[in-house]
């Protein structure tokens, strides 16, 4: 009997090359999903979906609602802390008071990132393709434009600070973003871009069981991993400066019972230290700078 995933694997896929620019071969991975296996380029060893177009287009229409993507619930004092740590971080490479910073969000959402880093006295703006969304931002004061980036036309060389949170998975075509931000980016400026890292020990563990892959969590298309990372980058005109990755999963917590599931949040306490020093966190942060030097 034929099921509605297999109907989906028969549709044109809406992904058939590397998004890196890689002019290798798509393989098969070991890892299936409902739209079938992801399949991996041979050289960079990008993973991508094999979701049709209607597919991603469906996933991504939960997004465009008034209340975003913001955190909710107990998430909130957790992504508040991670917003106060990008932005250290972004602070200690300039050197500069945050007044002194033109941050751009790309991907902002209702702007619950932009309204805590405004709040730091940053001169914020945000960009969302999703018109509820920015209509709750704007609702809340915030300037955030309304489209994709590369149809906006913001001014050259302006920004020193682009953040691209849980955004970049998302994208078929994710070099014309970042050429895009180069643009528009001081000489010097730089991006602070995060994802998931299909290089990960979490991914070992869990496979197609890591709701990351799970277009149904957000429409996610195309898997990452450290080199294919500093491939695109190098490509889009940027030098890395800095890569981390933090966290270990095992199991969730609807797949095991309570104590199995307890003692796994031991071994991933004991594993993340670890996982950090050698890239095997399933968490990418990616901090890159558009050179001085030639600088377009």
């Amino acid at each position: 009997m034929e099921t509605d995933s297999t109907f989906r694997m028969l549709e044109k896929p809406f992904l058939t090359r590397c998004p890196i620019g890689c002019g290798s071969m798509l393989v098969s991975s070991d890892i299936v999903t409902e739209e079938g296996l992801l399949l991996k380029c041979a050289e960079c060893g990008q993973l991508i979906s094999q979701c049709s177009e209607e597919r991603y287009l469906s996933s991504m229409e939960g997004f465009d609602i008034p209340k975003g993507t913001s955190p909710q619930g107990k998430s909130i004092v957790r992504s508040l802390r991670l917003y106060q740590k990008r932005l250290k971080k972004i602070e200690r490479i300039y050197g500069r008071h945050p007044r002194d910073i033109r941050l751009l969000d790309v991907g902002c959402s209702i702007g619950s990132f932009l309204a805590f880093a405004q709040e730091r006295e940053y001169i914020v703006t945000g960009v969302e393709p999703a018109a509820m969304a920015v209509k709750t931002a704007i609702g809340q004061g915030l300037n955030v434009k309304h489209g994709f980036l590369q149809d906006l036309n913001l001014p050259g060389n302006y920004y020193d600070a682009i953040t691209l949170f849980e955004v970049i998975e998302h994208l078929k075509e994710p070099l014309g973003l970042l050429r895009e931000c180069r643009r528009i980016l001081k000489p010097g400026g730089i991006m602070v871009i995060s994802t998931g890292n299909t290089s990960s020990w979490t991914v070992k563990f869990m496979k197609q069981r890591w709701d990351y892959f799970d277009i149904r969590h957000g429409g996610h298309i195309s898997f990452f991993n450290p080199m294919s990372f500093s491939k695109i980058s190098k490509k889009a005109g940027f030098d890395v400066i800095r890569l981390e990755t933090r966290r270990v999963s095992i199991y969730r917590k609807d797949e095991v019972s309570k104590f199995k599931f307890k003692t796994a949040k031991i071994i991933e306490g004991l594993l993340n230290p670890f996982a950090k020093l050698f890239s095997r966190g399933h968490d990418i942060w990616v901090f890159i700078k558009k050179p001085y030097v030639n600088a377009k």
